[in-house]
């Protein structure tokens, strides 16, 4: 597998790199590659975005730099920035093997599961537990049972937060679109939207949980 880190691209250089890649992959030209990258800042509407969940107007978009681009990718609307790591897989689901080795054609929910175990092994790796939520796709922060302070009073348990998200397009077996973690990037930029179309779950990042766990630590 070819893995290519092009550091901050912008959207539509990526977009028209990963049709090109798609068309190789198709002809058998290249590898499974997976592109890791980093994007200016950018809203994305899936192919089920409503046009409600998108918050801010044309006006405030363009002040504070941000485009915003249709794709073939499933799900909704999403964000990008920098800070942000995102992945695009370029892999034939017709090349995986079993656990005999034996070639096998994966299908598109378990490419996704997989694409899920590996976005909670990151985060393990670095000390967050993450999950998996019944009926939404992505990795998400497990919500604490409820914590006592000195003074014995109890505090809500913190609220699950999507930490990474997910969104694929398919054609000939052939992947394309991916993941986008969120590691250091400013979060600010989801409330210009409904992130994912999920209004009751807040989005975190892996430098916001980090922060927040050393200052549960020190009281």
């Amino acid at each position: 597998m070819n893995v290519l880190q092009l550091g901050l691209v912008d959207y539509e250089t990526a977009l028209k790199l990963q049709q090109s890649l798609v068309e190789l992959r198709k002809q058998d030209r290249i590898a499974d590659t997976l592109l890791l990258l980093e994007h200016p800042p950018v809203i994305t509407l899936g192919r089920n975005a409503r046009a409600a969940n998108l918050r801010a107007s044309a006006e405030e978009l363009a002040a504070r730099g941000v485009q915003i681009f249709e794709c073939n990718r499933g799900g909704d609307i999403t964000f990008h920035g920098p800070g942000q790591l995102v992945g695009y897989p370029i892999f034939d689901l017709r090349a995986f093997t079993d656990e005999h080795g034996r070639r096998k054609t994966l299908g598109a929910v378990d490419y996704v599961r997989r694409m899920e175990e590996a976005l909670i092994r990151t985060c393990g790796d670095l000390g967050i537990p993450t999950e998996r939520v019944k009926g939404l796709t992505g990795v998400w922060t497990v919500g604490d049972s409820p914590r006592r302070h000195r003074d014995t009073e109890k505090t809500p348990a913190p609220q699950q937060a999507k930490i990474a998200a997910i969104g694929v397009h398919i054609s000939r077996a052939v992947t394309s679109h991916g993941f986008a973690l969120n590691v250091s990037n400013d979060l600010d930029y989801f409330n210009l939207i409904v992130p994912c179309g999920i209004p009751d779950k807040p989005v975190t990042s892996i430098e916001k949980v980090i922060r927040e766990g050393r200052a549960l630590r020190e009281e």
